[in-house]
């Protein structure tokens, strides 16, 4: 092995095209596995942020309409807040609307939350669009329900124009269905409620569990079901990652498409490295044959050449990881490369450096591609070293 070792440090591989192609190849891979963590982090911090990670309702009960109250009081409520992994519970009051102004109407969900002053909302800019109104303006909704409830509101904001954040609260809730936030004390006056009852309850997880919501929200079904108390309704528990079940199929096949990508560039990096190394095993023919004669194996010979080819495939693996993490980091910080959201769900292409797949993508494809080379390596065991030493 020593032998082998010394030997290949003497030998130049000169391939610089090959290396071009090698540091492309892993440049790509690492983009790609950049972008696809980044916009599962992207799009799973929004969705944690606009319904929470978890969401408790009560039975036959839509987003836009609440029939019956859930009680924040009840027993089981503290039991959630001590699961492992739960951050935090919000309330919410929602309710179907009809908004207003002048002549012009538009259906709309009202949701109330903490952290909005009394009769001040914030309204997406579709919605603003639609009515005419801006920041200050009035903005009138009619509740319906047993009777018909007036509210006149003054739009503290306008959301969904510029702002990325804002743009996947409009895109994900859908033009359809647009949401306006309001005070949670107001949305509990309109449907007559106290101060403990709400529509839903939003449960955000932890960073370091939010993955893992579906097994979340089964034990805490399962907990609200053992700690009801026996006249209590039992809430509908519900997982965002079910609820939006469509954004994460579509990540499915985002990663789906990261994973050939992954595969095409390693067989394009091996294979480029197989026709760089059998030009470098022609040129060096004589010197196979008389490290031959002089007693080294073929396996020895074929060690050699596999760790020049290594060394090569090494520099380009770094030099396309720098670039890579080069450009994702101009990406994060400028957002240069833009999106049209109603397309991609963000105004920009997200990137997230997560060392530990670039690892594994580094160290799998660097196994396939030096399995793919002991392919040329077999041209060795078919050089005769009395023919190539006699032809020098």
């Amino acid at each position: 092995m020593v032998t082998s070792s010394f030997i290949s440090k003497k030998i130049r591989f000169g391939g610089t095209a090959v290396q071009i192609s090698i540091a492309v190849s892993y440049l790509v891979m690492i983009l790609a596995v950049a972008v696809s963590s980044g916009y599962r982090e992207e799009l799973r911090d929004a969705i944690s942020s606009l319904t929470g990670d978890v969401i408790l309702d009560m039975p036959g009960q839509g987003y836009s309409s609440s029939p019956e109250p859930l009680d924040m009081q009840a027993p089981y409520m503290d039991m959630v807040r001590g699961v492992r992994g739960v951050g935090s519970l919000t309330p919410v009051v929602a309710a179907a609307g009809i908004a207003r102004s002048g002549d012009d109407i538009c259906g709309a969900i009202f949701k109330g939350v903490e952290g909005y002053d009394s009769l001040r909302i914030a309204i997406p800019a579709t919605l603003s669009d639609k009515l005419g109104v801006e920041q200050g303006d009035r903005l009138t909704a009619y509740f319906t329900g047993d009777r018909v409830k007036v509210r006149n509101f003054t739009v503290a904001e306008v959301y969904g124009r510029g702002r990325s954040d804002d743009l996947r609260k409009t895109v994900l809730m859908g033009e359809s269905a647009m949401v306006v936030y309001a005070g949670l004390d107001d949305m509990r006056r309109v449907l007559g409620w106290t101060g403990s009852q709400v529509s839903s309850v939003e449960v955000r997880l932890t960073p370091s569990v939010r993955d893992m919501s579906e097994d979340k929200a089964g034990e805490i079904g399962t907990i609200a079901g053992a700690f009801a108390e026996g006249d209590d309704v039992l809430p509908v528990v519900t997982s965002s990652r079910r609820r939006y079940d469509r954004i994460w199929a579509w990540l499915d096949i985002v990663d789906t498409n990261v994973l050939i990508l992954l595969v095409l560039m390693t067989i394009v990096a091996g294979f480029n490295m197989i026709s760089g190394l059998l030009i470098l095993l022609f040129r060096s023919t004589s010197k196979i044959g008389i490290l031959k004669s002089l007693g080294m194996t073929d396996r020895s010979l074929s060690s050699v050449f596999l760790r020049v080819s290594s060394r090569q495939v090494l520099k380009g693996m770094a030099i396309g990881n720098v670039l890579a993490i080069l450009l994702c980091l101009v990406q994060d910080s400028t957002h240069v490369l833009r999106l049209d959201p109603e397309n991609y769900m963000l105004s920009f292409v997200p990137v997230k450096i997560d060392i530990a797949s670039v690892l594994a993508a580094d160290a799998v494809s660097w196994v396939v591609i030096m399995l793919l080379l002991l392919i040329p390596c077999l041209f060795i065991a078919r050089i005769d070293p009395s023919k190539t030493v006699r032809a020098q």
